[in-house]
């Protein structure tokens, strides 16, 4: 299908006036496991509305694709979040501890994270789908990217699911097929797809939404609406029966929230945010992605003006470092939609998005089962792989180690397996990974070379370097397992660079590999 221009522009404005609508019904809620039983809001919003953390985050992504374009990905968005980014609470704040300590994603996601299985970033997919409006493919690439910076399993894949969703939902407006393509994007048994299949079947059995609201958070409990009470003062009412999960694990149940609404709300707007927001947890999220779902699929002139008007389209802010100077914060809703229009067509590229179509910009949208995650490929392995694309499909970025840091350079591509540690046993030997791709644009088969530069006190067991034959045969690499040992180094901190070449060409791709003595 064929979106054009004005719907487009709708669509946008849409999302982020429902992002800001249902953040700020749901935020004076937030963190409480209760049943707020409220039709409206409940802020005095005549000086405008209150700062949302939900929203605001995207703008410091926006400002990483404003100048880098679909190269956009982890590691520079991880470089925007030290740089603009306040808050140092919970998964936030190990996210940044440990890019600063020089832990790269995604193990900065994961390592010492209580709250990787959080929300904090299944709040942000929407940038992702506007950016590839009917691509959940292309959406859930940039979502992966995103969720790593600071979460890791079940709060990636809650990202990975709103992306498709939101996505699709520029092409697609049924519920129950949209909640399927964003199944499709995620595995099959994880919390946060047991989570939402859950909701599914109590809304096809009749069950009311109050009783699937208990049933949903016993599949998957979580503890996002307690972390602020003590135990003996969690409120009854309206919880008999409630499970007490692990601290951080938020993603499935919040996500299925926003599934319970989606569902229970039977395409009524105002009536969705409500039963999302009775649903308790992270009320000011699964409203906020809720809202921003059903702007997508309504378009902001579909919005009831009950809901839009109070709010004036203004947004507020409050998680920006706007000292730095780096970032420019838009007043309204529209006006961020707008600058996202703006660079959709570097983003998407010219086969997706003509720029200069008669009548306005148009954007070819997948529709229908194209929109589903592909699970097989259609190329066979070991035939010639030019021209096919060097990215990994999402299904593959999620069966990856969390250890796994990946590296792009213009001839090669280069994955480093720390083997599910950052540490070592100092006087121990330790292993490591080096696999490396061949840029799929080349023709030409190749010899690597990988070579270790080790600091003193720190030797190789067996050879310290490596060349081996790259073909460009699809999916053909390069593999080499690098074995240290560590019993003359005393630092506490070691760094070793690992230099891969091509024989015979100018390019090499250095990549720096950190361990920690301890655990």
């Amino acid at each position: 299908m064929v979106l054009k221009l004005n719907e487009f522009r709708d669509k946008l404005a849409g999302c982020w006036a429902g992002k800001n609508v249902g953040g700020v019904l749901g935020a004076p809620f937030e963190c409480k496991r209760m049943v707020p039983d409220v039709d409206f809001y409940i802020q005095d919003l005549s000086m405008g509305p209150p700062a949302n953390d939900d929203l605001d985050l995207q703008i410091v992504w926006l400002a990483a694709v404003e100048r880098y374009g679909r190269n956009v990905n982890a590691s520079i968005l991880g470089e925007y979040w030290l740089s603009y980014v306040i808050p140092n609470w919970v998964e936030y704040g190990t996210g940044k501890a440990n890019l600063k300590a020089g832990i790269v994603p995604p193990m900065c996601g994961d390592v010492d994270n209580t709250y990787k299985n959080s929300n904090g970033c299944w709040i942000r997919s929407e940038l992702w789908a506007c950016l590839a409006p009917g691509h959940p493919e292309i959406a859930t690439r940039y979502a992966f990217e995103d969720a790593i910076v600071d979460h890791a399993n079940e709060g990636m894949y809650g990202e990975i699911f709103t992306a498709a969703l939101q996505s699709a939902a520029f092409a697609e407006s049924d519920r129950e097929k949209l909640i399927d393509i964003g199944l499709s994007y995620i595995p099959e048994d994880c919390a946060v797809a047991r989570a939402i299949r859950k909701t599914v079947e109590c809304y096809h059995n009749g069950i009311d939404y109050l009783e699937a609201r208990k049933i949903v958070h016993n599949t998957a409990p979580g503890t996002f609406g307690i972390q602020e009470y003590k135990l003996s003062e969690i409120p009854k009412e309206n919880n008999e029966g409630m499970e007490i999960g692990e601290p951080g694990f938020d993603a499935p149940e919040n996500v299925a929230f926003v599934v319970l609404g989606l569902l229970y709300g039977e395409g009524d707007f105002g009536k969705s945010l409500i039963i999302a927001n009775n649903c308790g947890e992270e009320t000011d999220c699964t409203c906020a992605t809720l809202g921003a779902l059903l702007g997508i699929i309504y378009g902001a002139s579909g919005l009831p003006e009950k809901w839009t008007k109070p709010l004036d389209d203004k947004i507020v802010t409050m998680c920006i470092d706007k000292t730095s100077h780096g970032i420019w914060v838009p007043d309204t809703a529209t006006e961020l939609a707008e600058r996202i229009l703006r660079v959709v067509p570097g983003f998407l590229g010219q086969d997706l998005c003509d720029a200069f179509a008669e009548g306005g910009m148009t954007i070819e949208c997948l529709e229908k089962e194209a929109l589903f995650c592909n699970k097989t490929t259609d190329y066979l392995p070991l035939i010639n792989g030019n021209g096919k694309s060097e990215e990994l499909p999402i299904r593959d970025l999620c069966a990856l180690s969390s250890y796994v840091a990946r590296y792009q350079f213009p001839a090669f591509s280069v994955m480093v397996d720390y083997e599910d540690s950052v540490f070592f046993t100092p006087g121990e030997n330790r292993k490591f990974k080096i696999k490396v791709v061949n840029s799929n644009t080349m023709r030409e088969q190749q010899w690597v070379k990988i070579k270790l530069y080790l600091p003193e006190g720190v030797i190789a067991v067996g050879a310290s370097t490596a060349e081996l034959p790259l073909n460009n045969l699809y999916l053909s690499c390069a593999e080499k397992e690098f074995e240290i040992n560590t019993e003359g180094f005393s630092d506490s901190r070691l760094e070793l660079i690992v230099d891969v070449s091509l024989t015979g060409r100018h390019s090499n791709g250095p990549v720096k590999v950190v361990l920690f003595a301890g655990k």
